[in-house]
C-alpha cells in the first residue's frame, strides 16, 4: 500500500467524498472554491487547502499526480 492509499484508508466516508470532489475539480481544472497555491522552488507542484485537509499535487501534461494528503494540525 502506498502513502496515498494509507491516507485515504484513514478517512471516514464523508471525508473521502470531500477528497474525491476536490480531485474531480482539480482534474477538470475548475478551481472555484479551492485555495490553491504554487509551492516555491517547484515548477508544477501545488497545494490545495480545503477544510482540515492539505493536498499536494503535481500537474504534468493535464495529468494530476497526488503527492500527499494530510490533515491540518494546529499543534
Amino acid at each position: 500500500m502506498d502513502k496515498i492509499e494509507k491516507a485515504l484508508a484513514k478517512l471516514n466516508s464523508i471525508e473521502k467524498k470531500q477528497i474525491k470532489e476536490i480531485f474531480a475539480k482539480i482534474k477538470s481544472q475548475e478551481y472555484l472554491g479551492l485555495d490553491i497555491k504554487k509551492l516555491k522552488g517547484h515548477e508544477n507542484v501545488f497545494r490545495v487547502k480545503k477544510g482540515n485537509f492539505r493536498i499536494i499535487y503535481k500537474m504534468s501534461d493535464k495529468k494530476v499526480f497526488i503527492l500527499s494528503i494530510e490533515r491540518r494540525n494546529e499543534k
